[in-house]
């Protein structure tokens, strides 16, 4: 199965990018990886290209497929470290990135994104939360 995820930051050009899961994938909402320094639902900047999003999921280590590393990880980020499915605020699209080009958003507010609704309904103290999962 392809999913397919675009490339994005302000003033960039929104192409659409096949990205592959590895055999026996499954891209789940609920995985939770103990070493990520971010989790489900954290809002999150992009140091290198300064948009803002949510954590949507986890991977533990890099599971695109090696043409979509060489093509869209320029910056070649390690494949044996957390990599995060974000959903981009004030767009329409998701990104896959790296640990070592996020960190925490200062900002506070809240994420609009036409997906948001999918995957929580509870914003909470700058963190957002599933139906029943709210702390």
């Amino acid at each position: 199965m392809l999913n397919s995820f675009t490339m994005g930051w302000p003033g960039a050009t929104r192409t659409p990018i096949l990205w592959e899961p590895t055999p026996n994938q499954e891209i789940s909402p609920s995985m939770s990886v103990s070493q990520a320094r971010f989790a489900i639902g954290d809002v999150i900047h992009h140091t290198k290209f300064g948009y803002r999003g949510v954590i949507v999921d986890v991977d533990p280590v890099f599971q695109g497929s090696e043409t979509w590393y060489r093509v869209m990880a320029k910056s070649r980020p390690p494949k044996d470290k957390p990599w995060y499915h974000v959903l981009v605020h004030d767009a329409t699209h998701r990104t896959y990135v790296a640990e070592r080009h996020l960190e925490a958003d200062h900002e506070g507010g809240q994420i609009s994104h036409p997906e948001l609704g999918r995957y929580f309904d509870t914003f909470q103290n700058g963190h957002y939360f599933r139906s029943g999962a709210a702390q």
